[in-house]
């Protein structure tokens, strides 16, 4: 083979195997100049990519649903300083046009096909965290074990989650959080609900017993205004008017009866 076409051989191969190609459904981030420049050192590419260059580099960003959740449980402490933990679940998906953001605010991160794992691991996990501890301290304990406590605290923390992710080029598309609690809060709050169960039953008959005893004395009361002698004597005679004897008054006041 001539020096020529061997250099050319070698040439034609050497820019082969340097190329890169982005995956499907994958958006291909090429960094030239070691990204000195800055962002404009960053551009969206497609197909097969060049990696020769010097600094240059490729990176490859998801654009399909990613699930992820932290790797241990998270340890929290509500308002009144109770600890409890929480297990964030969550999916996410890169918003496309914001991946040259975040190849440019992750670049320090691996290139490879766990870049995204490394930003979930670095950036987006440790501020689900941050979240939930400056949610955690607005809710009591009580609140959280209550009824529908834990949505409404996880709720909140979506909210603010997706807020955050959204500013660095992610949508969130769920999230869950399963609270839980040490065996002895559990069991100091179920104490706490029986006593106040049995304190609102008690104060529940005592306030039946105040209404049946007002309404007596009530009752009592009105007897004790209507059936005066006077309208006693009025009803008897009222009485009499309708049977066959006669009435007659003697002395004024009291009636006697007369037979016909």
């Amino acid at each position: 083979m001539k020096p020529i076409k061997f250099l050319a051989v070698i040439l034609f191969t050497t820019l082969i195997t340097s190329c890169e190609r982005v995956a499907p459904n994958y958006q291909g981030v090429l960094m030239e100049n070691y990204g000195k420049s800055g962002k404009s050192d960053y551009s969206l590419v497609m197909g097969r990519v060049n990696t020769t260059a010097p600094g240059t580099e490729l990176f490859q960003v998801p654009l399909f649903e990613k699930r992820g959740e932290t790797q241990d449980q998270l340890h929290l402490k509500a308002a009144d300083n109770t600890e409890f933990t929480a297990k964030p679940v969550y999916s996410i998906k890169a918003i496309s046009n914001m991946c040259v953001d975040i190849v440019f605010e992750n670049s320090n991160l691996k290139a490879n096909e766990d870049f995204l794992l490394a930003i979930e691991d670095n950036i987006l996990e440790p501020k689900i965290y941050d979240l939930m501890k400056e949610a955690s301290r607005s809710y009591t304990t009580d609140t959280l074990m209550a009824s529908g406590g834990s949505l409404k605290f996880e709720q909140h923390v979506q909210e603010d989650v997706k807020l955050e992710f959204a500013k660095k080029g992610f949508e969130l598309l769920s999230f869950s959080c399963q609270l839980d609690f040490t065996d002895k809060v559990k069991q100091g709050i179920d104490t706490r609900n029986e006593v106040k169960t049995s304190i609102t039953t008690l104060t529940s008959q005592i306030e039946e017993q105040r209404l049946k005893n007002d309404l007596a004395k009530l009752q009592a009361d009105y007897y004790r205004i209507i059936y005066t002698p006077e309208y006693l004597q009025e009803r008897m005679i009222d009485a009499l008017k309708w049977s066959n004897n006669r009435v007659i008054i003697t002395d004024g006041k009291t009636p006697v009866m007369l037979s016909n």
